[in-house]
C-alpha cells in the first residue's frame, strides 16, 4: 500500500488514573454508542498512539478534548501543554467549553490563549431520535455564547447526530465568518435505507454552507468489526456531498480501538479512496486538516 504524509484529525490522550475524566472514572459507564468501553478506561499516550500507528506516516495529529472534569477545562489544555512540551503531540488542539455558561466569554478567551488551541468542542443537547425536539444550537443564549468564538479566533468541533443538522446549517448561516467542522460524519449508525437516506439530505444541507467542513471518523458500527464493506459507502458519500476540499480523516483513537484496530481503520480508508488522485487523496489525508486546523 502506498504511504505518505498523513494528519490525524480526530486523537485523544489521557490517563484516567491521574486525571478526572468522569465518563472513564467512574462507575458504572455511561451508556455509549460502541457499548461496554472498559477496554479504554487506561492510561493513552502519544507512545501508545505511535505504536498503534506505525504502519502509516502520520506526521501531526489534532488532539481533541476527552470530555475532562468539565469544571476545569483550562487544566486539560495545561495537561495538553506538558503533554507536547515532553513528547511532541499533539500538534494543535480543541479544547472543552460550555458555550451556553454564563463563564463562555472569558473561558474562550482564556483557552485562545494558548498558542496549540485551535477551537472548542460543546456537545449541544437535543434529541435521541429524529423526530425530536430542535438542539441547543437554537437557542439564544447559546448562541450567545458561540458569538464569542470568532472573536477569539477560534473554530468549532460540532458532535451531533444527523437529525440536528438542520439547526447546524442554520448556525453556519447565521455566524458565517465561524469555521464549523462536523465531528464523527454526522454519527450515522443507522444503516437502513431510509435512515442513509435521510442522513444524505442532512449533510446537504450543512455542506451547503461554504464555513462547513467534516471529519470522516468514528463510523464504527457496535458489535461488529471495522470493514471497508461496512464503511465504504458512507466514506464516499461523505466526500461527495462535501467534496475532496472539506474533509478530513482522523482516528478516533483509543475510542475505535473499541471497532478496529488503527491499522485497519487507516488502511480501510486508503483502500476506499484508491481510486482517488495522488493530489485528492493528498488533500483529504494531510492538506486539508493543516489548513483547516492552521497546522505548522
Amino acid at each position: 500500500m502506498t504511504e505518505f504524509p498523513m494528519v490525524d484529525a480526530h486523537v485523544h490522550f489521557w490517563d484516567p488514573t491521574t486525571h478526572s475524566y468522569p465518563w472513564l472514572c467512574e462507575r458504572p459507564l455511561i451508556p455509549f454508542r460502541y457499548g461496554d468501553y472498559s477496554a479504554i478506561c487506561k492510561k493513552y499516550f502519544p507512545d501508545d498512539y505511535r505504536n498503534d500507528a506505525t504502519r502509516h506516516d502520520v506526521v501531526k495529529t489534532v488532539y481533541i478534548e476527552a470530555e475532562w472534569n468539565p469544571r476545569d477545562p483550562v487544566g486539560e489544555m495545561e495537561f495538553i501543554s506538558g503533554l507536547r512540551k515532553e513528547t511532541g503531540w499533539p500538534n494543535v488542539a480543541v479544547a472543552q467549553a460550555w458555550l451556553d455558561q454564563s463563564n463562555a466569554p472569558e473561558l474562550l478567551a482564556t483557552l485562545a490563549g494558548f498558542s496549540f488551541v485551535r477551537g472548542v468542542r460543546h456537545k449541544p443537547s437535543g434529541s435521541t431520535r429524529p423526530d425530536g425536539a430542535q438542539s441547543a444550537m437554537m437557542d439564544p443564549a447559546w448562541r450567545s455564547g458561540f458569538a464569542h468564538l470568532q472573536r477569539s479566533g477560534l473554530r468549532f468541533d460540532l458532535q451531533t447526530p444527523w437529525w440536528h443538522l438542520d439547526d447546524a446549517a442554520d448556525l453556519a448561516r447565521a455566524f458565517p465568518d465561524t469555521q464549523i467542522i462536523l465531528l464523527h460524519s454526522g454519527l450515522p449508525a443507522d444503516r437502513s435505507p431510509d435512515a442513509i437516506a435521510a442522513w444524505k439530505a442532512a449533510l446537504a444541507k450543512l455542506a451547503s454552507c461554504p464555513n462547513a467542513a467534516i471529519k470522516i471518523s468514528g463510523i464504527g458500527l457496535p458489535g461488529r468489526a471495522w470493514t471497508v464493506e461496512n464503511n465504504r459507502e458512507i466514506v464516499l458519500t461523505i466526500i461527495d456531498i462535501f467534496g475532496v476540499e472539506r474533509c478530513m480523516f482522523g482516528s478516533n483513537f483509543p475510542v475505535d480501538s473499541l471497532c478496529g484496530d488503527l491499522d485497519t481503520i487507516f488502511s480501510g480508508y486508503k483502500t476506499i479512496t484508491e481510486a482517488f488522485s495522488a493530489a485528492d487523496r493528498s488533500k483529504l489525508f494531510h492538506d486539508n486538516a493543516m489548513r483547516i486546523y492552521a497546522i505548522k
